[in-house]
């Protein structure tokens, strides 16, 4: 008799396991860095370390949307715990027969959300980089996504101190995207930046004006395995200020007119 009443009460929770509705998470859930230009952070439900191999071809670029002629970069981001965030990035540009490299190293804390993979999260963090030129760049980043399981939108807003006196004291480099999923692991959307924005109300802007950039991009995003990104568009030179410094210093070939750049990425999640 106990027998039974044991392996009655056996299958009566087995079957209200059953019933109970499963929380199905789309590919867009899987924390890959989906955003060509912009840095997402991880969260207490994914405890994620990502390895992301990006290349980029342009002309008359600027600092945030690449590098006059090919680079390619590989970059890692890694959940440390505690809503906290690490990315770090190397990189080498070839333009013309030389050969530059780039170094960047950041940790960003989600102050607002960041435990679930849905939902609001803004953080902010520090960090310190070598440009391809090799100035050295002590940078603020904050932070801001909203996902959903149909819908990824975010940006960052950074704040950088050149330590090259022939700089600009501040620069201000915002970026946004959107994301819209199309399939079960494709997106679509679009993605802008405005660097030294600054030149809209100061004419002595020490790096050539206002720059904005804006382009589709799509994303491949698996449940498991490779993803893949890519991204293309123009970029505008919005004003023109008259205190240009030396344009290699950012990596700016300017002459007036308008540049483009394109953009790949391949991503791997290890775990």
């Amino acid at each position: 008799m106990k027998k039974s009443l044991l392996a009655a009460a056996c299958l009566l929770c087995a079957q209200a396991y059953a019933q109970q509705p499963v929380q199905q998470k789309s590919a867009s859930t899987l924390s890959y860095q989906q955003s060509l230009f912009s840095l997402n952070t991880f969260t207490d439900e994914q405890h994620a370390l990502m390895l992301n191999y990006s290349g980029s071809y342009g002309e008359r670029t600027s600092n945030l949307s690449g590098l006059d002629g090919i680079d390619q970069q590989l970059s890692m981001k890694a959940y440390l715990g505690s809503r906290f965030t690490l990315f770090a990035n190397a990189g080498l540009g070839f333009i013309g027969r030389g050969v530059q490299s780039t170094q960047q190293v950041e940790v960003v804390r989600d102050i607002v959300g960041g435990r679930k993979e849905l939902g609001l999260r803004i953080g902010a963090g520090l960090g310190f980089k070598r440009e391809w030129n090799s100035d050295k760049v002590m940078l603020s980043r904050f932070t801001a996504n909203f996902d959903t399981q149909k819908w990824k939108t975010g940006g960052n807003l950074r704040i950088e101190k050149p330590f090259n006196v022939n700089r600009d004291n501040f620069d201000v480099l915002t970026s946004i995207n959107f994301h819209h999923q199309v399939t079960p692991h494709f997106f679509a959307g679009i993605e802008a930046i405005g660097e030294d924005l600054e030149g809209f109300w100061d004419k002595e802007e020490a790096e050539g004006g206002a720059k904005l950039f804006a382009g589709p991009t799509l994303n491949y995003l698996p449940k498991a395995g490779l993803a893949f990104s890519l991204g293309a568009g123009p970029i505008i030179y919005a004003t023109h200020s008259q205190g240009l410094a030396d344009p290699v210093s950012r990596d700016l070939a300017y002459n007036g007119n308008s540049g483009f750049t394109v953009r790949a990425m391949v991503s791997f999640k290890i775990k």
